[in-house]
């Protein structure tokens, strides 16, 4: 049994002015060919990791064609993505001449790639690996919690597997029971049918964190009707707002056992479901001040602060500069704020070296909504290359790469600056930089919610804030134009 494996995996934020290019995909998670795919990714916690683990479990044979992910931003140029699909499906043309037609693929995708004049990245994608390995050669992929979904990816592959964790911390997992899928496909074992149904609201970020209210009672209905006769997957996608394309919001999927009408029931019942309970997948969020007010009268410490609207890992350029702003004006002590995204600082900051005090204008430099850069008379207290290892659970086993960066005090407010765009997971990165976040008191994390893996078991209190940045939490403040569907709370009631 030969399965190839490979996917071109990008969150693609339209509200973002930069393209992302070939070298954002190099620069970022990598671009892996063949068997370097296989030893980069062999034990990690990400869907690939899955696939292997299940090629070890069923004996299978894996053709590793290419892998590569960019960290979230503006859509992928249409040159840049071209090449890397011409090259993916070039390997897989390439295995079958040499050895003969793959018995099935699996492919590590995310859900909501825009390239420029393809609106459904994934579902192009999808297809043209379709057209190449032919209608009876099994395809499942996996997709991130966030995919914009598709009818077009549900006709063009078997079994389309989502993430059921927001932290992701099931990445693996899913990869695993993707690679179940094809085993249990190829053998005649099951006959999978899929229905999709698209629900006109948006999703809070801080709505979805599966381990709490709401959001777990949500993922307590999809995980009951999955072990239902005749169910074999269901994935619920919150959606990916910052696409501006057509198909954008969240989504049902269920996978039944060669019964179409179960799956279109299930997806009906789910879906209706979650719109009967639309008022509780929405929420305002508080200001800087207000957030920081609730957490000093819980009186727990340290104080986080989740900054959604500069949230790297959506793809903003994570240089904001509300947070940090008022952290000063309230001359905070024992505070922190993890990244603020300046290259220029961080290279002064390495001139400079360590004990150095500086003046430099930190932050604001992508964007006007990100806010004007904040100056600061700084110490240098430790720099990086940015290298590091994650703690995990999200991404154990691989390592990461925040560029020339650099630790700066001001006063009793700190800040993280780094070259790359990548939101704080764990305390690891830090920790390279001497600082103890647990000792923190108040610490202000780029990120919507993936910081939870990493950093609630050291959390006094947790709260989302609202600061001003391109990636608004009030999706009334944006501007859509290719996704027109009136949708709840904006448009529908």
């Amino acid at each position: 049994m030969r399965i190839a494996i490979g996917g071109i995996s990008h969150e693609s934020s339209t509200f973002v002015k930069s393209p992302t290019r070939l070298t954002d995909f190099e620069n970022g998670f990598g671009l892996y060919r063949g068997e370097k795919l296989l030893d980069r990714f062999r034990g990690s916690n990400i869907c690939t990791g899955g696939f292997l683990d299940g090629a070890d479990h069923h004996n299978f044979q894996v053709i590793p064609l290419l892998w590569t992910f960019a960290y979230p931003g503006g859509p992928v140029v249409r040159e840049d993505y071209e090449l890397l699909k011409a090259e993916l499906l070039d390997r897989l043309r390439q295995a079958e001449e040499s050895d003969g037609p793959i018995d099935g693929v699996l492919l590590d995708l995310h859900g909501a790639m825009v390239i420029e004049g393809i609106d459904d990245g994934d579902g192009d994608l999808i297809e043209s690996v379709r057209t190449a390995v032919g209608v009876d050669c099994p395809i499942v992929v996996t997709q991130d919690l966030h995919g914009n979904h598709t009818q077009r990816r549900v006709e063009m592959c078997d079994v389309l597997v989502g993430f059921d964790t927001y932290p992701h911390v099931d990445m693996a997992e899913r990869g695993r029971e993707a690679a179940d899928f094809v085993v249990q496909i190829i053998r005649g074992e099951v006959r999978p049918v899929m229905a999709l149904r698209k629900i006109p609201l948006f999703w809070s970020a801080a709505c979805q964190v599966t381990a709490h209210p709401p959001m777990d009672e949500a993922m307590g209905k999809i995980h009951e009707a999955e072990r239902r006769p005749g169910i074999l997957s269901i994935t619920l996608a919150t959606g990916f707002p910052w696409s501006d394309v057509p198909e954008m919001g969240p989504s049902v999927i269920v996978v039944a056992d060669g019964d179409r009408a179960l799956a279109s029931a299930t997806a009906d019942e789910i879906s209706e479901w979650v719109w009967e309970h639309r008022q509780r997948w929405y929420r305002d969020l508080p200001s800087v001040r207000e957030s920081l007010d609730e957490g000093r009268q819980e009186g727990k410490y340290p104080i986080i602060l989740a900054d959604q609207a500069d949230n790297t890992g959506g793809g903003s350029p994570g240089d904001s500069t509300e947070v940090l702003r008022t952290f000063l004006e309230l001359e905070l002590e024992d505070a922190l704020i993890l990244y603020i995204v300046d290259p220029e600082v961080a290279v002064h900051a390495h001139q400079a070296g360590v004990g150095a005090k500086i003046s430099v204008e930190v932050g604001g430099k992508s964007d006007s909504m990100q806010g004007p850069p904040v100056a600061m008379r700084a110490e240098v207290v430790a720099v990086s290359s940015g290298e590091f290892a994650y703690d995990g659970p999200m991404y154990a086993g691989l390592t990461g790469n925040m560029g020339n960066s650099a630790w700066l005090r001001h006063d009793g407010v700190s800040v993280v600056v780094v070259s790359a765009r990548e939101q704080p997971l764990d305390p690891a990165f830090a920790r390279t930089l001497g600082i103890d976040c647990a000792a923190m008191k108040y610490i202000a994390v780029k990120s919507a919610a993936h910081f939870r893996s990493g950093f609630e078991q050291i959390a006094g209190s947790i709260h989302s804030i609202n600061a001003r940045a391109i990636h608004s939490p009030n999706f009334s403040q944006l501007t859509f134009r290719r996704c027109t569907t009136k949708k709840y709370p904006f448009h529908l009631d």
